[in-house]
């Protein structure tokens, strides 16, 4: 009897929070995937770390040894020296003479800045760049985020809406799977065009750089995480590249480029009948209620499909503001009840 009233009392819970314990979910589990991820790197990383600190120590003595006129102190100095100018982007070697705050370079800066890349490979080197800096992003990152979401829903009406609507029109065939089908081959398509024949041609102009490496940076640069170890322009020689400033000029303009094709890929990606529904499943109530008409539609759309293929008729295809109407139109002559997704699909069968 207890059992039996403490397993109901469960369920009523379960189902009275559903939103909330599926939330709770998430959370443990995306903790899990950082923790999962750091063992992983550490497991992977350490022994590269170690053998290299024993590597740099083998050196130093071996200087040391060769060169008994030189104290250790005196070159722990001049290794503190030049570490804290390579952070600058300053090089101490004898061959480098780029400047990192010419007009381009500084475009180039900018650039990273502003899209949160931020390779840290150059840093302001005064007080006042520093403070301009500060400034500078407080202003331009919301501006630019702006200006990437304008851009982005105009190259979406082209590349995403209004394919999937010809189609839809075209083949009669339901919209959540013609979306489906579009994010496979859009996704397919920029990964071809902005990973890999990128990275071919970085292979061929950084002769330090192999495949992986070349396809690493694309990545890393284009999803705006910017590690700063991979910065095209900084290993190869001026023969193999005559012209530097328009070389980094060129890459300005790939990185903004590909940011916005990466973020039309994920936009729709995310804007999915299927995403939606799964997004759904961790919101509060009273946002699921929110979006209750456009999961209503889609229902309704799946139902009119699967009468469209028993008919032998023309299929009549109803728009979704139509469908949208009609959906408006019942919540006012009936209080509008949520209900779960077996439950609409009762009342539609």
């Amino acid at each position: 009897m207890v059992s039996g009233w403490s397993g109901g009392w469960c369920a009523r819970f379960a189902e009275r929070h559903h939103s909330a314990l599926n939330f709770a979910l998430l959370v443990v589990g995306y903790i899990l995937y950082l923790i999962i991820g750091a063992a992983i790197f550490s497991a992977i990383e350490l022994p590269y770390e170690d053998e290299l600190r024993r590597e740099l120590r083998a050196a130093r003595e071996d200087f040391l040894n060769n060169y008994t006129c030189v104290s250790d102190a005196r070159l722990e100095q001049l290794l503190a020296q030049a570490l804290e100018a390579s952070s600058y982007g300053v090089s101490v070697l004898g061959n480098d003479t780029d400047r990192n705050w010419d007009f381009v370079s500084s475009l180039f800066f900018t650039s990273t800045v502003l899209t949160t890349t931020g390779y840290g490979h150059t840093v302001p080197l005064s007080d006042e760049g520093k403070a301009f800096c500060i400034f500078y992003s407080l202003f331009g990152i919301p501006v630019t985020l702006f200006f990437l979401s304008a851009v982005v829903q105009r190259v979406m009406a082209l590349v995403t809406q209004r394919p999937v609507s010809y189609f839809h029109r075209r083949w009669a065939m339901s919209k959540s799977k013609l979306a489906a089908i579009h994010a496979t081959c859009l996704t397919i398509l920029m990964t071809l065009l902005l990973l890999i024949i990128p990275a071919l041609i970085f292979v061929s102009l950084e002769k330090d750089w192999n495949f992986l490496e070349s396809l690493y940076f694309c990545f890393i640069s284009l999803t705006t995480i910017g590690l700063g170890d991979y910065v095209p322009g900084e290993t190869h020689s001026k023969e193999a590249n005559p012209h530097p400033q328009l070389y980094r000029l060129t890459i300005t303009i790939y990185l903004l480029l590909g940011l916005v094709c990466v973020l039309v890929v994920l936009e729709t990606c995310c804007e999915l009948p299927q995403m939606r529904r799964l997004r759904q499943r961790f919101y509060k109530e009273n946002v699921r209620e929110l979006d209750s008409e456009t999961t209503n539609i889609i229902d309704q759309e799946q139902m009119s499909d699967q009468l469209t293929d028993l008919s032998d008729g023309i299929p009549v295809i109803s728009s979704v503001s139509e469908q949208a109407a009609s959906l408006r139109q019942d919540s006012k002559s009936a209080p509008y009840t949520p209900a779960s997704g077996s439950a609409s699909k009762r009342k539609l069968r």
